[in-house]
């Protein structure tokens, strides 16, 4: 499974890096405005960072001025990955950009048909919300089954993005349904290193070691 990170600030971005798990980062337009810089010069400085993927999502609604908006957006590195909504004009604007090799995220899925309609017009990838759903009554997790099943049923080449993570548990259950990755804040990434035995673990350790008056030299 591959990792990306949600965010558009660039400390958490480095930090993750830098760990060698991150495989791309997936930002929208709620998350460059926290950042409070300009959105072409965050998305750049982005792309810098990360050899891989990085989801830079158009804001219009009609697919004439998405293209347009995507034209400069692609332009701004190679790992540009365009990000539309999952609506007619989106769509009409993912078929046209993959099919001259742009990268193309579909967002906001909330269903099986959509996502199967977004694999039809060449998504390189489609991001279902898991946590929206279950915020709204559904099963989350069953909609990553569903378009996992489906997927492989007609051997669609569209990667399931499953976003909208809120916790590892989320992580755990999209890895073993098998989707192709999972798009999650910095703090759930931490959260998948985090274990009580493994803290107690480091604890013992670290008191044993120091009862023997001992270091390791280290120069």
């Amino acid at each position: 499974m591959k990792f990306f990170v949600d965010t558009a600030d660039i400390a958490d971005i480095k930090e993750m890096a830098d760990t060698g798990l991150l495989d791309g980062v997936t930002t929208n337009p709620s998350l460059i405005a926290k950042s409070g810089r300009d959105f072409i010069e965050v998305t750049r400085e982005i792309c810098s960072i990360v050899d891989g993927p990085v989801s830079a999502e158009v804001v219009a609604l009609d697919h004439e001025t998405m293209m347009k908006e995507a034209e400069t957006l692609r332009k701004i590195a190679d790992n540009v990955c365009i990000k539309v909504p999952l609506t007619i004009d989106g769509l009409k604007t993912c078929k046209k950009l993959t099919s001259d090799g742009t990268q193309v995220n579909v967002t906001l899925c909330f269903s099986a048909n959509q996502a199967l309609l977004a694999a039809k017009a060449g998504a390189t990838f489609v991001s279902p919300f898991v946590g929206r759903h279950d915020d709204n009554g559904f099963d989350g997790m069953s909609l990553i089954e569903d378009i996992v099943t489906i997927y492989s049923n007609y051997g669609f080449e569209t990667e399931v993005l499953v976003a909208s993570i809120r916790n590892p548990v989320h992580v755990l259950q999209s890895a073993l349904i098998g989707a192709d990755v999972a798009t999650m804040p910095p703090a759930v990434i931490k959260g998948l290193f985090k274990h009580i035995l493994t803290d107690k673990g480091i604890e013992g350790f670290v008191a044993d070691w120091e009862k023997t008056g001992q270091s390791i030299p280290t120069s």
